[in-house]
């Protein structure tokens, strides 16, 4: 049965430089933010936010993002669950971010994978 076909569910988005996260009905477009008003980024069925104090893990936040990764957990018609691993401090982001230079991948995969030094 697909979860996501069942019921309406609410998805996450992001300001990363005002450290906002809120959950709307899926729009298409992100709606501006509370605080800058500028459109928020989609992050995703699964997103957890970093408390806003969290320097290292809103910069991770971004990293992801800017790479064009989701928080997502469930395939995208919420049928089977396949976690996905995100980094989750900018140490993490850095350590897979040289290990991609260093082997010739593309960031985004270097990001996704749970160890750097597994890409293959």
């Amino acid at each position: 049965m697909c979860r996501y076909a069942e019921v309406t569910y609410k998805v996450h988005y992001v300001c990363v430089p005002c450290r906002r996260s809120l959950k709307r009905l899926w729009s298409g477009s992100g709606p501006p933010c509370p605080g800058c008003r500028r459109p928020m980024v989609f992050a995703g069925h699964d997103f957890a936010a970093p408390p806003r104090r969290d320097g290292s893990g809103w910069a991770a936040v971004a990293a992801v993002l800017a790479a064009g990764l989701r928080y997502e957990g469930f395939e995208p018609c919420g049928c089977g669950r396949e976690p996905s691993f995100r980094p989750r401090t900018a140490a993490q982001v850095r350590a897979r971010r040289r290990v991609a230079r260093r082997e010739g991948v593309p960031e985004a995969e270097a990001l996704a994978a749970r160890d750097p030094h597994d890409l293959g």
